[in-house]
């Protein structure tokens, strides 16, 4: 089973959703988790002109001690994430590279004035991650609203889609799981 990285950086708060999440990726994507504590300073991702931490310097940051490594990694983080060119991201990744980060941080719905929602915020903290995870592996946004590769501007659109890829998606990354298994064989 491949392995894929997970880095909690600053989710101290989080750690039990982030167990949650290591045990559906694993399941959802076929990959065994393996928890690394951060080998980097994370607070030279911080951008004091916006108030926020870049994406881009975190996806450098977890490349610069594995390069030689082929295993994809995953940050998650509870701090805001921006972009040179946007206000702000739920995350980021390589595409067809190693490398992407997930922000909790705007996926809470007391951002946007709401009761704390933990189930909802899994949920969104599930589908950017396989979101991200899919752009690692190759895949661009899809136009299929309920497939998890559908782009999200906005946190309610996240919560439109699923946490699967479509069928056509699905070919890009391969079977699930239980589409490795043979299909039982009838009575004798």
């Amino acid at each position: 089973m491949p392995r894929l990285d997970l880095v909690p950086i600053y989710t101290g708060h989080w750690a039990h959703l982030l167990r949650r999440l290591s045990k559906s990726l694993e399941r959802d994507l076929n990959v065994t988790i393996h928890h690394l504590t951060p080998w980097f300073d994370p607070e030279t991702a911080f951008d004091a002109a916006r108030g926020q931490y870049s994406s881009r310097a975190f996806l450098r940051l977890l490349l610069d001690d594995l390069a030689t490594d082929d295993r994809p990694i995953l940050a998650v983080t509870s701090v805001d994430l921006c972009t040179p060119i946007l206000t702000y991201v739920f995350g980021e990744a390589q595409l067809g590279g190693r490398a992407a980060v997930v922000s909790l941080h705007r996926l809470r719905a007391e951002m946007y004035g709401l009761p704390p929602d933990e189930n909802l915020l899994f949920d969104r903290l599930l589908k950017e991650s396989v979101h991200e995870l899919g752009h690692t592996f190759g895949l661009i946004h899809c136009h299929r609203q309920q497939c998890v590769m559908h782009a999200s501007t906005y946190a309610e659109e996240i919560d439109l889609k699923s946490a699967a890829f479509c069928s056509d998606c699905r070919q890009v990354v391969g079977p699930k799981p239980e589409e490795h298994q043979a299909a039982p064989e009838g009575p004798d």
